[in-house]
């Protein structure tokens, strides 16, 4: 199993990652996308939600506050390009992929119980 340490280091990596995806100057879409804009953000935004809220598991609601705060920080970051433009669907699909890792990581957790024979309580 990865360290913390490993875990925090790919999440600070991965901020950087959607960030430069975020305000790359490319007419066409970076080969790493899925080939639809909103897509795309899910897909980012359940890994950063994974890897934050794998990072600081005891600090749920600020994990996730803070990572749609940074998706709407993108978002004005891109109004201030000429060759990109702010989109409040975006930040919609941003809430979505959270909210999709929120569920995985309750879904594996409770798995993971079954499977070791254990009772979870989810809050």
């Amino acid at each position: 199993m990865m360290s913390l340490r490993t875990i925090r280091l790919l999440f600070g990596a991965a901020l950087v990652a959607v960030l430069v995806a975020s305000l790359w100057p490319a007419r066409e879409p970076l080969p790493l996308g899925t080939g639809w804009d909103k897509a795309d953000h899910v897909v980012a935004f359940v890994a950063l939600g994974l890897l934050g809220l794998l990072s600081w598991s005891a600090q749920r609601a600020r994990v996730l506050a803070g990572l749609l705060a940074y998706g709407v920080w993108i978002e004005v970051l891109q109004g201030f390009t000429v060759y990109r433009q702010a989109d409040w669907h975006d930040v919609v699909a941003d809430a979505i992929g959270l909210a999709l890792a929120t569920l995985i990581l309750a879904l594996a957790t409770l798995i993971l119980a079954a499977w070791r024979g254990r009772r979870v309580v989810v809050r």
